[in-house]
């Protein structure tokens, strides 16, 4: 979509270079201004876009929970086998 504010910012260009018109050339730069910033914030947006995370991702509280217990329960087991902690 950003693309088409390129094209229609190089339309709006060659229009205001081809008229004889103060105010259609005055108009179509100002437009072609404003498409230009429109093409500009649409790519920022899609790079911002493309490097968020993904909200699925995201663990719940009862996730984080349940990790922790895994977790907890491998250290106690590594402790009842034997190994000393600080060999």
């Amino acid at each position: 979509m950003p693309w088409l504010y390129l094209l229609l910012a190089l339309a709006a260009f060659a229009v205001a270079f081809k008229t004889t018109s103060m105010l259609l050339a005055v108009f179509c730069l100002l437009a072609a201004l404003g498409l230009l910033l429109a093409w500009v914030m649409g790519l920022l947006a899609e790079r911002v876009g493309s490097q968020s995370r993904d909200d699925s991702q995201m663990l719940d509280p009862q996730e984080m929970r349940r990790l922790r217990e895994q977790a907890e329960a491998r250290r106690q087991g590594a402790d009842s086998a034997g190994d000393p902690p600080g060999a």
